[in-house]
């Protein structure tokens, strides 16, 4: 069975079954499996532009209820963006303000606090750790259900061990994601058989090779070359040579094997066959990787969405045959920005790279120059977002070093902003359309005292933070829409569609699903509201 399914989703040369023609009526009992996807990077620009293309999964959920989602904070990260998915809350709430952050207070030689990492444990790095969920601070969906139901099952599989942790809490049962040669989990945790079976099956498959996938006719127009520094992208077909494990994670075969994965567990721990329903929680990373590898306007990127859209096709489709009543929400962490180099090309003559006096280094040797401080360092961070001053400046230093950073920044050509912790901290948690929030209100909504920096950073429009390309040509992570619009798609068999144009933020996913199911959520303790899904004078949210 697994071999099938891993031939089904890492292969995705079988077309997709036809839609019923006409669905039967949405079930009146809450749904006994709850299937939560993050697609890593999945703007909604990019499920726009490839929506008439879609004839899979994805077209299934585009003809399902379509939202216009925003990660609404600032720090639009592949960690903030997960931690907000299915907790009903903003950054500002969960503690997750980026994939890292700096604490000079850690007495280690490395001030830097990944996001999933439990730093406490001796030797751990922000690059070498152990995972732990030990920074998030709110439950999650699974958390909650799990605690008014212990019957429910939690299973969490992602190609990043962030996604898998930020979406599943801390109360999951199994918990998965890639480790560089397999999936991995806790330390400690013994390898489950139907991990075993998979990672032996992938490490086949990685084994085998992959020729250069065909080019659909609509991917044709983009196939055209760009070159960004030392590299040359918009060609690409994922063809990778047998036994090399490198290129496979940032090509369609890794969410082929998230998705296996998450069939595997599905159907051994018979998932929605339960007394209590469950949460199957779906991590793909590929389009992330793919983004910052290839950009996103080139052939590489027409190829990833049209097999994610067939591998979601399958995962659907295996889904249906168990009878199982499931519920679908989609979305993604964040959205992404094309390389600029392309985005010149495309008729964007403003885009630009960061110049590399931005980043805090020699800024911080500009204001200790300015304060005659020697070389004495005082900032820390990256050539954007939370900029931190050494906590050892005595009070009076503190605030000159903070003024003359601030104006230093704030002359820059390439700053669209910098706000101080003070100003931010005195900005009310913002409310309303996200589309409609101010640059601070933004941040606000990232903003976590004793984890956020001293000041904000916000680059202009399309400058891109990455100086010199090299592993990456493009990213995201800014304060602007293109980061913060991403699509949110709920799907269940027999629902009426609809699109709603206006924009609703990630935290509203927790709410709706939690209605879905008839899960009692304090507002209070929470960011997000419940989304009807009816598309009739009904409501879903109760």
């Amino acid at each position: 069975m697994l071999a099938r399914l891993l031939a089904t989703a890492m292969l995705v040369t079988v077309p997709v079954a036809a839609q019923e023609a006409t669905p039967a009526p949405a079930p009146a009992t809450p749904p006994k499996l709850i299937v939560a996807i993050s697609v890593d990077q999945f703007s909604t620009d990019l499920f726009a532009e490839y929506r008439p293309y879609f004839t899979g999964g994805l077209a299934r959920l585009a003809g399902g209820v379509v939202f216009s989602g925003y990660q609404s904070h600032a720090a639009t990260e592949t960690c903030p963006g997960h931690s907000t998915i299915l907790t009903g809350s903003r950054p500002a709430r969960t503690g997750i303000v980026a994939n890292d952050w700096v604490d000079l207070k850690t007495g280690r030689e490395d001030t830097t606090i990944y996001c999933a990492e439990d730093e406490r444990v001796p030797g751990s790095t922000s690059e070498k750790y152990t995972v732990a969920p030990v920074h998030l601070m709110v439950p999650t969906l699974g958390d909650r259900m799990k605690a008014a139901s212990p019957a429910t099952r939690v299973v969490s599989v992602a190609g990043k061990d962030r996604a898998a942790v930020m979406m599943g809490g801390k109360s999951t049962d199994q918990i998965w994601w890639w480790g560089g040669k397999g999936f991995v989990s806790y330390t400690g945790t013994a390898e489950a058989p139907v991990v075993a079976r998979a990672n032996a099956m992938i490490a086949e498959r990685i084994d085998k090779g992959q020729p250069a996938l065909e080019l659909p006719d609509y991917c044709k127009p983009r196939d055209v070359a760009v070159t960004a520094g030392s590299r040359t992208v918009g060609t690409g077909r994922f063809e990778r040579a047998a036994g090399d494990v490198r290129p496979f994670r940032a090509s369609p075969e890794f969410d082929g094997a998230v998705l296996t994965l998450a069939t595997a567990f599905f159907e051994d721990m018979k998932l929605g066959r339960g007394e209590a329903t469950d949460v199957l929680i779906v991590g793909a990373s590929a389009t992330d990787y793919v983004g910052h590898g290839f950009g996103t306007e080139g052939t590489e990127m027409c190829l990833q969405l049209t097999h994610l859209d067939r591998q979601l096709g399958a995962f659907f489709d295996m889904l249906d045959r168990s009878g199982v009543d499931y519920q679908v929400v989609l979305t993604a962490d964040h959205g992404g920005h094309d390389l600029p180099e392309r985005n010149v090309m495309h008729g964007v003559p403003d885009a630009a790279r960061a110049q590399a006096g931005l980043s805090s280094k020699p800024m911080s040797d500009k204001v200790a120059a300015a304060l005659k401080l020697g070389e004495q360092r005082v900032l820390w961070g990256g050539n954007f977002g939370d900029i931190y001053i050494d906590p050892k400046l005595a009070p009076k230093l503190r605030a000159k070093v903070l003024a003359e950073a601030v104006a230093q920044y704030r002359a820059h050509p390439q700053v669209a902003a910098v706000f101080t912790g003070a100003e931010i901290m005195a900005t009310p948690s913002p409310s309303g359309p996200p589309e409609s929030w101010t640059l601070i209100q933004r941040v606000r909504a990232s903003y976590y005292p004793g984890r956020s920096g001293d000041f904000y950073v916000a680059l202009k429009p399309r400058v891109t933070p990455i100086p010199v390309p090299g592993g990456a040509v493009a990213t995201h992570g800014s304060i602007w829409d293109y980061d913060r619009r991403v699509p949110i798609l709920f799907w269940r068999k027999g629902v009426t569609p609809f699109n709603q144009p206006n924009g609703v933020e990630t935290a509203d996913i927790l709410p709706t699903l939690a209605s879905v199911i008839g899960l009692k959520v304090d507002p209070s303790e929470i960011d997000g509201r419940c989304l009807d899904l009816d598309s009739g004078p009904g409501s879903t949210c109760r």
